[in-house]
């Protein structure tokens, strides 16, 4: 067993879907299960916050694919503040005890997980909440090309 002194207490919050595939809409699965990137964090000996899936809470598993703009409405937007407000909770407490919350890992292209330029619903309410609470962290996305299944 690990001493605490010996964590490597480094974190890295994920989208969902990083770390389970089976959860997205079909047919826009782009791995069997989890991103291969995941198993890199977990040798590097980084921890992981996975989110929940806003698309599978709101919809279920046999959702139609959606637009952002379908996304875009204030129940979506409020469940998924409702969502996120225990995730910033454990993020403030690593904060709190010196972890390193590194980063946040997206979905390119995703109606609720894009981070950059098309910013997704879903990751719009995080880093909300995220400025309300002033903590910065960078961010990162899987590019739209990245597909184990081809």
């Amino acid at each position: 067993m690990l001493d605490n002194d010996e964590r490597g207490k480094k974190i890295v919050v994920v989208s969902h879907c990083i770390l389970n595939q089976n959860c997205v809409v079909q047919p826009m699965a782009r791995a069997k299960g989890a991103f291969k990137i995941a198993s890199r964090f977990i040798e590097e000996g980084i921890g992981i916050i996975q989110l929940p899936c806003p698309e599978l809470r709101h919809f279920g598993l046999e959702r139609k694919p959606m637009s952002k703009f379908d996304y875009d409405t204030p129940i979506h937007r409020e469940m998924c503040r409702h969502m996120l407000r225990p995730v910033i909770k454990e993020i403030e407490e690593y904060i709190a005890h010196d972890y390193e919350v590194f980063g946040i890992i997206g979905v390119e292209d995703s109606p609720n997980c894009d981070i950059n330029e098309n910013r997704g619903i879903f990751m719009q309410e995080l880093f909300k909440l995220l400025i309300d609470k002033n903590i910065k962290l960078r961010s990162f996305e899987v590019p739209l090309d990245y597909d184990e299944l081809k």
